[in-house]
């Protein structure tokens, strides 16, 4: 079975998220479900249904929380390198074509978020910036087209 590389604060989120689930979206669920139950007949009632689709959706986030954990190969990145980019780096690139600096961290593919800059190891720009150093130039076929790169730092 092959694991997925995490970083220790990524590891925590996916086990508070579980927590979460389990201790307040669950219970949360099972009193929406007794009272639409309690407003009589089941099978005209969108409440219930609703309910009983929300119960279906929390265990099939709980399940696919407890796999990725049991997937997760945590990565101490504080004792890693940053004279190359590798799992865990903090890198700040500049796109050749706008100019625009961005900084991104790769961390794996349990808990990227492009919202935060957060990049998957395993994504286009993730794979293109594996193993290169500062000044190196990187181009990267993104779903929006080919993009380059500059490396300008490399951090922890």
């Amino acid at each position: 079975m092959e694991k997925f590389p995490i970083t220790k604060e990524g590891f925590e989120k996916l086990k508070k998220d579980l927590e979460h689930l389990k201790t307040v979206s669950v219970p949360e669920n099972i009193r929406d479900i007794e009272e639409a139950r309690a407003h009589g007949d089941l099978s005209e009632n969108a409440e219930y249904h609703a309910a009983k689709e929300r119960q279906s959706f929390i265990h099939g986030k709980i399940a696919e929380i407890e796999n990725n954990l049991a997937l997760s190969n945590i990565i101490d990145i504080d004792k890693l390198s940053n004279d190359k980019v590798v799992f865990g780096s903090k890198v700040s690139v500049e796109d050749s074509q706008t100019g625009t600096r961005t900084i991104y961290q790769l961390v794996g593919p349990f808990e990227s978020d492009i919202n935060v800059n957060k990049i998957s190891v395993t994504s286009p720009i993730g794979k293109a910036l594996i193993g290169k150093t500062v000044s190196d130039q990187v181009i990267v076929k993104t779903p929006g087209g080919m993009r380059e790169f500059e490396i300008v730092d490399i951090s922890i």
